[in-house]
């Protein structure tokens, strides 16, 4: 569990690594509601082009978990190897759709309902860090999303929602990740750091 108390004096890379894991959330959070804004507005049949846009939310958000990934502070090392490997599988997961989309992820995802399960590697970064948060913290939301996001991927690589439901599906995960967030970024930066002792 997460604990409020300061067990050592904070390095100067204390404070780096959980601004890096902080900002990563944030930026993910954000790429999540835009993202979600830009489907809302696909299904509806603006006639907008937002596959460009969508692309480049896509790529900053395997960014913006990639720095969360790297910079989290674990107790046992075995669960920190795990989400980097996880976070390598996801990579390969967008270097699939990147080809096969010839640099647009989001063609891939639109012509392709499969395509969704390539990014399961991805939401289970991000379920890792909310569920790790969740438990550490309670921040009963980081278990929804552990949970809604390979759901949701799955649901709609089934073809089990329509593209109305997959918009306000991503919507809901979007709001659950951004009250995660607000929840989450104005902690003591000595929360996520702990006993750097128990460190494996």
């Amino acid at each position: 569990m997460g604990s409020t108390q300061v067990f050592q004096p904070l390095t100067q890379e204390d404070k780096v690594t959980v601004m890096l894991y902080r900002t990563g959330i944030v930026l993910s959070a954000m790429s999540m509601a835009v993202l979600a804004f830009l489907l809302k507005t696909a299904a509806a049949g603006s006639g907008a082009d937002v596959k460009t846009a969508a692309d480049v939310l896509v790529y900053g958000l395997y960014a913006s978990v990639g720095m969360s990934v790297f910079s989290i502070h674990l107790y046992i090392s075995k669960f920190k190897r795990f989400l980097k490997n996880q976070f390598f599988a996801s990579i390969g997961g967008l270097i699939v759709l990147a080809a096969l989309g010839k640099g647009s992820p989001v063609t891939v995802l639109t012509t392709m309902p499969y395509g969704w399960l390539l990014l399961l590697p991805l939401s289970g970064c991000l379920g890792f860090v909310t569920a790790k948060e969740a438990f550490c913290f309670k921040l009963f939301e980081g278990y929804l999303l552990a949970i809604a996001m390979p759901v949701y991927l799955v649901l709609i690589a089934g073809s089990m929602i329509t593209p109305r439901g997959a918009a306000y599906g991503l919507i809901l995960i979007a709001v659950m990740f951004v009250v995660f967030t607000l929840r989450k970024v104005f902690m003591p930066i000595a929360n996520d750091i702990g006993d750097k002792t128990a460190y494996q």
